[in-house]
C-alpha cells in the first residue's frame, strides 16, 4: 500500500512516496507564490524519481500553511457577519472587539447581538428571538455577505440555539455558509467566537485551495482520494477542510512530529524541526503532538481550539545573518533561498551558507563562501545553538533527560549535545519528515463538551460515541477506531452533576482499509 505525502512550507514543498514502513522516494522543490504550482511541481518530480507507479498511490495527503498565512498576511479573507446569541447579557464586549484593527477591518461584515443563549447551569438567559434572526438574515442577504459565524453563550453545554439560528439564517439567505461555534471551540465565549469568525473568513480560500489541489492531482493522472493534514497530526477529507479550514493552521509542524516518530520509532521525545524559515519545537506523547491547553493567538487573534503545544523561533535555512551587532534572524529569505543565499550566487548571508561553510550540509557552491572566517562561523552557530537549547528547555515538562529527534532540512544546525537531552537522534530522510508525517497520518475525531445529568462513565461513553461519529464522517474506517485520549473534569459550580468530557479517537483511512 503506497501513499503520497506533501508538505507545503514557507521555503520548500516536499513530496514523498511511502510504502508500508519505508520511504520509497522523496523530493524537495521551492514553494511557489500560488502554492498549488509548487505542489504540482513536487508531484511531477516525485513521479520522475520513482516512476509512474506513484500515480497508483492509495491516498494523497497535503499539509499546507495556506490558511494560516492568509490570516498572518491579512489577505484573501472574506467578510463575515457575526451573530451572537446573548442578550440581555454579554453585550459589553461585542464580536471583533479584541481583534487587531487591520484584520477586523477586512473581516467584519456586520455585528449582530440577539436575545438568547444559556446560563452556566443550562437555563435559558432569554428565549431565542427568532423574528430578529429573520430580520438579520434578510439584512445579511441584502449586504451580499456569504459567510456567517454564530456563537451563543455556553453553546458547548447546549447547542440548541445555535442550530436553530443556523436554520433561520439559511432560510433567509439561500447559499450562505454558516459556522457554529460549538462545532469548533471550547468553553470561553470570546476565544470560541474568534475561532468561529476566523473559520468563516477562510471559507472562500478553503474551497479554492482544495479545488486547486484536486485539479493538480487530476492533471497528473492521480486518482487517489485527497486528504488535508490537521493541527493534531491526523488528516481529514477535502470536504471537511472546506467546512473547517482553521483545523489546518499548524499542520506543517505536526506533520514533522508524526514523521519524526515514524522515522525514529520513538513515540515519546522532544522534536526539533528546523525548516527554511522557522524552527518548531514540540513534544511527542505516544506518537502524537502534545496539545496546547491555553489560548492560542493566530495573526493577533486570540482563539481556543485544537492546536499543538509548540515554540517557534526565527531560525531556519533561509534565516538572515546580521552584523553590527552580530545577530541571527528572525527574518528569512524564505522560498527565495535558492536565489538570494550566497552559496546559490546571491548576496544575502544565510544560515544555509553558515552550515555549508562548517560542512554540516552540502548545498550550492561552497567556493562562493570561501572567504567566511571560521571564527565568525563559530560565533553564529553559538547563537543558534544557544537559542535552540533554551527553547528545548522551555518545552520540556520533566526534569529528567529525554531524547530529541532532529528533523527538517536544517536539522544539521541542531547541536549534538543539549542540556536536559539524553541523546539527539538524526534519522534517515530527516529533511522530508513533514511529508512523511502527512503520508502516514490517520483520521481523527474529537468530542469536547459538557454533559449534565450523566454519570462519569455515561458522559465519557457519549463523548466517545460523538468522537467516533466525527472520525467516520471525516473518512475513517469504523472497524479501525482507537481511543488515544480520554479525560473528564467535574464542574463543581454547575448543578445537575455536570462533567466536561474530552475524547479523541483515530482510525485508518477507510479507502485504505478496504471499508
Amino acid at each position: 500500500m503506497q501513499r503520497i505525502g506533501i508538505d507545503v512550507g514557507g521555503t520548500n514543498t516536499d513530496a514523498v512516496l511511502v510504502d508500508q514502513d519505508k520511504v520509497v522516494g522523496a523530493v524537495k522543490t521551492p514553494t511557489t507564490r500560488d502554492v498549488t504550482g509548487g505542489v504540482r511541481k513536487a508531484l511531477e518530480d516525485l513521479i520522475s524519481l520513482v516512476g509512474p507507479e506513484a500515480k497508483n498511490a492509495s491516498s494523497v495527503t497535503i499539509g499546507t500553511t495556506h490558511f494560516l498565512n492568509a490570516v498572518v498576511e491579512r489577505r484573501r479573507l472574506n467578510k463575515v457577519a457575526a451573530v451572537r446569541l446573548c442578550l440581555p447579557a454579554s453585550a459589553s464586549l461585542p464580536p471583533f472587539v479584541d481583534w487587531p484593527e487591520d484584520v477586523a477591518a477586512l473581516v467584519n461584515g456586520g455585528r449582530y447581538l440577539v436575545q438568547g443563549g444559556h446560563e452556566y447551569d443550562g437555563r435559558e438567559i432569554a428565549p431565542l428571538d427568532e423574528a430578529e434572526l429573520s430580520r438579520i438574515g434578510r439584512q445579511i442577504a441584502a449586504d451580499g455577505i456569504t459567510s456567517v459565524g454564530i456563537s451563543a453563550v455556553f453553546s458547548p453545554l447546549n447547542t440548541e440555539f445555535e442550530e436553530r439560528a443556523r436554520q433561520i439564517i439559511e432560510t433567509e439567505c439561500p447559499g450562505v455558509r454558516v459556522t457554529c461555534s460549538h462545532s469548533l471551540g471550547r468553553l470561553g465565549l470570546l476565544e470560541r467566537e474568534n475561532a468561529t469568525l476566523l473559520n468563516a473568513a477562510l471559507l472562500d480560500l478553503a474551497e479554492e485551495a482544495t479545488d486547486a489541489f484536486q485539479q493538480a492531482l487530476e492533471q497528473l493522472g492521480i486518482t487517489a482520494p485527497l486528504y488535508i493534514a490537521l493541527n493534531d497530526g491526523t488528516v481529514t477529507n477535502a470536504e471537511m477542510t472546506r467546512k473547517f479550514p482553521v483545523y489546518c493552521f499548524a499542520s506543517g509542524a505536526t506533520n514533522s512530529m508524526r514523521g519524526a516518530a515514524f522515522l525514529s520509532r520513538i513515540e515519546n521525545a522532544i522534536v526539533c524541526d528546523v525548516g527554511g524559515t522557522t524552527t518548531d519545537i514540540g513534544s511527542l506523547v505516544n506518537g502524537f503532538p502534545r496539545e496546547a491547553n491555553s489560548t492560542v493567538t493566530v495573526g493577533g487573534v486570540r482563539t481556543l481550539f485544537r492546536m499543538p503545544d509548540l515554540i517557534s523561533i526565527g531560525i531556519g535555512g533561509g534565516t538572515r545573518i546580521h552584523d553590527d551587532p552580530l545577530d541571527v534572524g528572525p527574518d528569512s529569505v524564505g522560498f527565495r533561498l535558492t536565489e538570494e543565499a550566497r552559496v546559490f550566487g546571491g548576496s544575502q548571508l544565510t544560515l544555509t551558507d553558515i552550515a555549508v561553510s562548517k560542512k554540516l550540509m552540502a548545498a550550492g557552491d561552497a567556493s562562493k563562501i570561501a572567504d567566511l572566517d571560521p571564527a565568525y562561523v563559530e560565533k553564529v552557530l553559538a547563537i543558534v545553538h544557544d537559542r535552540i537549547a533554551s527553547n528545548v528547555d522551555r518545552i520540556k515538562t520533566e526534569a529528567a533527560d529525554v531524547p530529541l529527534i532532529a528533523v527538517g532540512g536544517g536539522a544539521p544546525l541542531i547541536p549534538t549535545k543539549i542540556p536536559g537531552i539524553s541523546h539527539v537522534h538524526h534519522v534517515e530522510n530527516y529533511s522530508v519528515a513533514n511529508a512523511v508525517g502527512a503520508a502516514i497520518a490517520q483520521i481523527s475525531g474529537e468530542a469536547d463538551q459538557v454533559f449534565q445529568g450523566l454519570s462519569r462513565d455515561e458522559a465519557l461513553a457519549e463523548a466517545l460515541k460523538i468522537a467516533g461519529e466525527r472520525a467516520i464522517q471525516s473518512g475513517a474506517a469504523e472497524g479501525t477506531l482507537k481511543t488515544i485520549e480520554m479525560e473528564d473534569l467535574p464542574i463543581a459550580y454547575i448543578p445537575g452533576h455536570a462533567i466536561r468530557a474530552r475524547v479523541r479517537v483515530i482510525g485508518d483511512i477507510a479507502a485504505l482499509s478496504g471499508s
